[in-house]
């Protein structure tokens, strides 16, 4: 298994790392057409992303608050929206505010529910992180700004996606869908040196704990934050920067059912 640079329990580093990932994203928009449409959100306007982001962290934190214990059954929260579009950038900020101010007082080995594989408080500060993270570039992407992501953080993104995405079935449908009959799919980031193999089998998909040692069925190769962007569907397994090997059809099949 790899071994990401960003620590799973109490270290700061996630909470640090959605403040500055917040204030970049401020800092892209606060100057930006906000009717400027996102081309990785069809549908979505960069005042739709500012909105989108700063709900996720304010939902997030009040799950925090409420250490909830089981799925909750409603998602009303007061967003605390401005009223016109140009206030978004402010209350964004705003909203991470809230966020780091809930992360500071709380103890992240608590045990509460998530939907994804580690049933504890940090699973949300670090779920928030790529959430916020995968949003900055989609916003730098759509003003024509190539996106940066450092390597080791690029790689806990990575982790962190492929060990929840068998559970993502609750909102993501195409999930219970990816089924296979062993066929093993290789992560390879080449610029940090972990590796990720995932087994498709008849009763649903996981990720293999000595990937080393197993033969893939398909191999993609590329830096951390090209392979990041890869699974969140921002780079086709196609891109230049991306190198495949063995079943390439594979790899169609797990775009089209691991959309997040």
């Amino acid at each position: 298994m790899p071994t990401p640079q960003l620590s799973v329990s109490g270290n700061p580093s996630r909470r640090i790392a959605v403040a500055d990932q917040t204030e970049r994203l401020c800092t892209l928009v606060r100057d930006a057409d906000l009717s400027t449409p996102v081309p990785t959100c069809p549908g979505w306007t960069l005042a739709d992303l500012i909105q989108h982001v700063g709900s996720v962290q304010r939902w997030f934190s009040v799950l925090l608050q409420l250490r909830v214990q089981g799925p909750p059954k409603s998602r009303e929260v007061d967003l605390h929206l401005p009223e016109r579009p140009e206030l978004l950038p402010d209350w964004l900020a705003a909203s991470a505010a809230v966020a780091i101010h809930t992360f500071e007082s709380m103890d992240p080995d608590l045990p509460m529910w998530a939907w994804g594989e580690d049933q504890h408080a940090r699973f949300w500060v670090r779920r928030m992180l790529f959430e916020t993270l995968v949003h900055r570039a989609d916003a730098e992407l759509a003003l024509g700004i190539t996106p940066e992501i450092a390597p080791g953080m690029a790689a806990d993104g990575v982790d962190e996606f492929l060990v929840n995405l068998p559970y993502a079935g609750l909102f993501a449908p195409g999930v219970k869908e990816m089924r296979g009959r062993g066929e093993t799919i290789r992560f390879k980031a080449i610029d940090v040196g972990d590796e990720w193999v995932m087994r498709l089998r008849p009763d649903g998909f996981g990720i293999i704990e000595t990937p080393s040692i197993i033969p893939a069925s398909s191999t993609i190769r590329g830096t951390a934050a090209d392979l990041l962007l890869f699974l969140y569907g921002r780079l086709p397994h196609t891109a230049p920067t991306l190198k495949v090997t063995g079943d390439e059809t594979l790899l169609t099949r797990w775009s089209a059912h691991s959309k997040f």
